[in-house]
């Protein structure tokens, strides 16, 4: 089915051709799916003081829960997005969904780090699976012009629901049940809206979907033909570095906050949200000015922001709405470089047929190391040498980053 109102496939689809009305229910569902994905993946975070004592887990401990669940979304992702280009976006949205819904209350089940770390690791590879392919389907049902916003509509519902409801939402929670049973009420909210994407979601014919790429190339090509294309390993390198400062600080953030500045639980879950709201702004705001300015820019603009706001987190006491301001600055911007890397940057960037392995091999790479090993690091240095230097990771990740936002590659449509 094509998206748009048209017999034949088109290169450069008029206003009147377009189906706006497919396009917003697609990305709304769409931004929904990963909004429940923000919600499974990240709801354990707040939740992991209390369970590190009912299960006896350590500071290291609780890094590689976080990082095996980042290192199964990373190994789906690389291979399920060049499945999504063969055989559509449907054939891995869908079941992803169901799959990751259903895993999710299973995490309630837990009866020490191994079983944990198996049941993560399992809503990882699910996750990892719908990912690149609902960034490419958001990207296929949107038109050319507001790309970049509607993808960044799509990727705020992450940080909004799992960063910035759930700490809030679980904290509450805790004080009328048990934390086993608060990973049960997220299934059902999953299984409808696979159900309203199988009505709905259509999978968007390769000469159309050219039409949304700087290459407009609606050719075969081999998987491996991604990395002729400049943006796609520094989108690799620069996703390291995005995850690298977005995992480390959410992850091992709650116990920063409760066991080195001695905030109450509440508190804690107050300065956590500045990650979600911080993160969904960012998201919103930032990809929707790339489109007028630029992809480029806005990812230089965002590095800097991102390393001023951690500077000043770092150097933050006990100070709950100060801690609250300095951690939404910070993550306002990465989740702003997280959006662009692994879609318009990523995307936009290859052809038409290689558009989700393109994503997929970024977000692959990045959840792997970024995401899964830099918190096992985290972990290990907050263990051994004080929880107060996990940061300095994050810091370092800049750094790197920065010389990556120089070195991209324009690929915003009028803007190449």
């Amino acid at each position: 089915m094509n998206t748009y109102v048209a017999s034949q496939p088109v290169t450069a689809p008029s206003k009147s051709r377009w189906d706006v009305s497919y396009e917003w229910k697609a990305v709304a569902l769409l931004c929904l799916g990963f909004g429940l994905v923000g919600i499974d993946r990240f709801m354990i975070l707040p939740l992991f003081p209390v369970i590190a004592k009912d299960l006896n887990l350590n500071y290291q401990q609780l890094g590689q829960v976080t990082g095996v669940l980042a290192i199964a979304w990373g190994v789906a992702a690389l291979f399920m997005g060049n499945l999504s280009d063969r055989f559509g976006h449907r054939k891995v949205i869908i079941p992803a969904i169901i799959v990751f819904s259903l895993l999710a209350g299973f995490s309630g089940l837990a009866t020490g780090v191994m079983s944990l770390m198996f049941i993560r690791a399992l809503i990882g590879f699910a996750e990892g699976a719908y990912t690149p392919s609902s960034i490419v389907a958001t990207l296929d049902a949107s038109k050319p012009s507001r790309q970049g916003m509607n993808i960044g509509i799509q990727q705020a519902a992450l940080p909004l629901f799992g960063l910035g409801i759930a700490p809030i939402m679980v904290t509450q929670l805790l004080k009328v049940v048990e934390w086993h049973w608060i990973f049960a009420m997220v299934s059902i909210p999953g299984l409808l809206i696979a159900y309203l994407l199988y009505r709905m979601l259509r999978n968007t014919p390769a000469a159309v979907a050219a039409t949304h790429t700087s290459t407009h190339d609606a050719s075969p090509h081999k998987w491996s033909d991604v990395f002729k294309y400049r943006n796609v390993p520094l989108n690799m390198i620069g996703m390291l570095c995005w995850l690298t400062n977005m995992v480390v600080l959410s992850a091992l953030l709650p116990s920063y906050l409760i066991d080195y500045l001695h905030l109450s639980l509440e508190q804690m879950g107050l300065v956590l949200s500045a990650i979600g709201f911080g993160g969904t702004m960012g998201t919103l705001v930032m990809p929707a000015l790339s489109d007028r300015i630029g992809r480029k820019p806005v990812m230089i603009i965002s590095v800097i922001g991102a390393a001023i706001g951690l500077y000043f987190l770092m150097h933050t006491g006990a100070q709950p709405w100060s801690l609250f301001a300095w951690l939404f600055v910070t993550l306002f911007f990465i989740f702003s470089m997280i959006c662009l890397t692994v879609g318009p940057l990523s995307a936009e960037s290859v052809p038409a047929k290689l558009m989700s392995t393109a994503s997929g091999i970024v977000v692959g790479t990045g959840e792997i190391f970024g995401g899964g090993i830099a918190p096992v690091i985290a972990g290990y240095v907050a263990q051994h040498f004080g929880i107060q230097y996990i940061m300095h990771l994050a810091a370092v990740a800049l750094v790197i980053g920065f010389f990556v936002a120089l070195l991209l590659k324009e690929t915003a449509p009028g803007k190449t």
